[in-house]
């Protein structure tokens, strides 16, 4: 064997198979076209929720050129609706146009053309103008598409117009006119509630309490939530939207428990993708956490991805655990510009009688007696007169049962009570309750979330067995008579 053979032999084979194209988006997008073609006329919502799902994977490659050729492939050229939506899109030279060698050539002759697949081309044009920050032409696209979907009482729409509905809020939102469509959006939900379109009053739903607890109006959204009619959840998204505006809402009326329940829910239902919701969700079941007397584990700040945005939050949660007032004042001064972008700085000034109380709890289990001027001194109380001010604020503690001690007016002491055994106590037994109850809460959520064939316990049954089980009872009814023809 030469050596010209052996380099013969590490020679790749010569391949017959030709490497095909990867599909272009505009392939894509007629694909999406045709599944919602096909869930319009079989009226099956669930083909055009997987539509939705496709088109927001293709997100970041849609172009004005592709958008607009695929305008001309579904829409009728020269149509009222071609004419609006080409209008919206900025554009582009010929060169940079993405052609389908497919179907370029071949012409399709125009077709009855669907309202799912209209409000879907304007949905189209609508995400590619707020991803290229064009917020001016998406709020007129999105006014538009309103118009339209009003119009249309088709349940195969309901998916994508509860997508149009949420666009329509965020592009007012980003120009700073959410005050605008208030109206308009609760007109959306009455029409939703009359035509039974249970996915659009949810997302309308949460867009009206986004729309008032953006201007602080808590009141007016505590009334609508509590009047709006309410159903099993359709989307895990708009479900955990919904609790996150109840813990905000139930936070600012100071019901603390509940707002931790729906805030903790909402964090942990949130899908892993979400990581600016799930933040949010954070920050806010730590502040009402703080406010119940609770301390957050170090686990909760060290999530991934979070570590940086709920920094602030660890390090008042620090001050709050160890009682310094002049520290937590250094804190909320530090990050005042963070507490107010997220809208938690009037709760952090609640927190400073918190922090006030767990440094008298610590001074109260370190010194059996101590004189109230040390007090005011530990708390660090720059008033005109601490003492005074340590004094009526031992009193209140005594008096709300936060610690366990009396007070000496005459010589001016807090002499504090030896602590007992927690044992002896309840408090075991309502932390085991409150465990319990959330175990069971979650096994009830999760069975409630199961999803089981219809009619499943029902077996249908064959005409072999239908007649064997009536001959069966034919000859159960003879052997009953026969019995009763023997006792007479």
């Amino acid at each position: 064997m030469t050596s010209q053979d052996l380099e013969m032999k590490d020679l790749p084979t010569p391949s017959n198979s030709v490497s095909t194209p990867a599909p272009s988006t505009l392939h894509h997008l007629k694909e999406i076209a045709s599944i919602i073609e096909t869930g319009s006329y079989s009226k099956e919502v669930r083909r055009i929720a997987r539509a939705i799902r496709l088109t927001i994977a293709l997100r970041r490659k849609l172009t004005a050129s592709i958008i607009s050729s695929f305008l001309d492939h579904v829409l009728v050229p020269g149509s009222e609706a071609h004419s609006k939506l080409s209008s919206y899109l900025p554009k582009e030279d010929d060169h940079e146009m993405e052609v389908d060698a497919a179907t370029s050539a071949i012409q399709t002759p125009p077709k009855h053309l669907l309202p799912e697949l209209e409000i879907y081309c304007y949905l189209l044009v609508l995400l590619f103008l707020i991803d290229q920050k064009r917020y001016n032409e998406a709020k007129a696209c999105s006014s538009a598409s309103i118009v339209w979907v009003k119009n249309v009482n088709r349940r195969t729409v309901d998916v994508i117009a509860s997508r149009l509905y949420f666009y329509y809020s965020y592009s007012y939102e980003l120009t700073g006119h959410l005050a605008e469509i208030r109206g308009n959006l609760l007109a959306l939900h009455r029409i939703a509630t009359l035509r039974h379109d249970e996915l659009g009053q949810e997302t309308l739903l949460n867009l009206l309490l986004r729309n008032y607890l953006h201007y602080n109006l808590y009141d007016q959204a505590e009334k609508l939530r509590s009047k709006a009619p309410r159903f099993e959840a359709h989307s895990n998204q708009q479900f955990c939207r919904y609790l996150f505006y109840l813990g905000k809402i139930r936070t600012i009326q100071l019901e603390y428990t509940d707002a931790k329940d729906s805030l903790l829910q909402a964090a942990r239902k949130a899908p892993v993708a979400a990581r600016g919701f799930r933040i949010q969700c954070n920050k806010w079941a730590v502040i009402v956490r703080l406010l119940l007397g609770e301390i957050p584990e170090r686990t909760v700040f060290m999530q991934k991805g979070m570590e940086k945005a709920l920094r602030p939050y660890f390090e008042l949660t620090n001050a709050v655990r160890i009682g310094d007032l002049e520290l937590f004042r250094n804190i909320a001064d530090k990050f005042s510009t963070t507490f107010h972008t997220d809208g938690t700085h009037n709760l952090i000034v609640r927190l400073r009688h918190n922090v006030i109380r767990t440094g008298l709890r610590n001074i109260s289990i370190s010194y059996s007696r101590i004189s109230l001027a040390d007090v005011a001194k530990k708390l660090r109380l720059n008033s005109a007169n601490p003492v005074a001010d340590a004094e009526s604020i031992v009193s209140k503690a005594i008096r709300d049962g936060a610690i366990d001690a009396t007070l000496d007016h005459s010589n001016g002491w807090m002499v504090s009570k030896e602590s007992g055994d927690i044992y002896s106590t309840n408090e075991p037994q309502l932390a085991f309750n409150s465990r319990i109850a959330f175990c069971l809460n979650m096994h009830n959520e999760a069975v409630r979330a199961l999803r089981f064939p219809p009619n499943t316990h029902k077996e249908k049954e064959s005409a072999e067995k239908r007649r064997e089980r009536q001959q069966q009872e034919q000859e159960l009814a003879k052997h009953i008579a026969e019995e009763d023809d023997d006792d007479f």
